[in-house]
């Protein structure tokens, strides 16, 4: 779900950003996670962030996901995963997200989970490769700023390109980027 499917990142930066009075944008993360730029002595304050709330609740959609998860269902069993273990209060806002923004999916194929190698499908499209270390099939990498520099998976940039992967004959009606 984060980084694929919800804008975890630009939330996260925002609410840095705000309480730090800084500008840092994803284009400064290449090939690397916020943690790494930002000063230790802020590390506490940025994963309070993910222990927050609402932080989970309201975080934009990721461009196009909506829509190419949408023909996507028609013709494949799509379950949503997502990490949840390490962030407890995320459960409910996650769950509610979810069903504001993909209302045609059925919750019982919402996955909370910590390890996603108990996952048997044939495909995994994940922002974080070390979730395909023990999965059985195959893992697409989402690209986010953190793993740029990640390669010996296929990557997708956008859900376009996940379009062209799972239904070929799906057109956006926008350029993709």
């Amino acid at each position: 779900m984060d980084e694929v499917l919800a804008d975890t990142l630009g939330e996260h930066l925002a609410r840095y950003n705000r309480d730090h009075e800084e500008a840092i944008t994803k284009g400064d993360l290449k090939g690397k996670w916020l943690w790494e730029i930002v000063s230790s002595d802020r590390h506490e304050r940025l994963e309070g962030y993910l222990r927050s709330e609402d932080f989970f609740e309201d975080l934009p959609v990721i461009e196009d996901s909506q829509r190419v998860v949408r023909e996507l269902v028609k013709d494949y069993d799509v379950f949503i995963a997502t990490a949840a273990m390490e962030f407890p209060n995320s459960f409910g806002p996650k769950y509610r997200w979810l069903r504001r923004h993909f209302p045609w999916l059925n919750p019982r194929n919402f996955v909370f989970c910590g390890d996603k190698s108990i996952l048997h499908a044939d495909y995994l499209i994940d922002d974080q490769p070390l979730h395909f270390r023990r999965f059985q099939g195959e893992g697409i990498l989402y690209s986010a700023p953190h793993n740029l520099g990640i390669s010996g998976f296929r990557r997708v940039d956008n859900w376009a390109q996940v379009a062209r992967i799972f239904v070929p004959n799906f057109v956006l009606d926008q350029v993709e980027k």
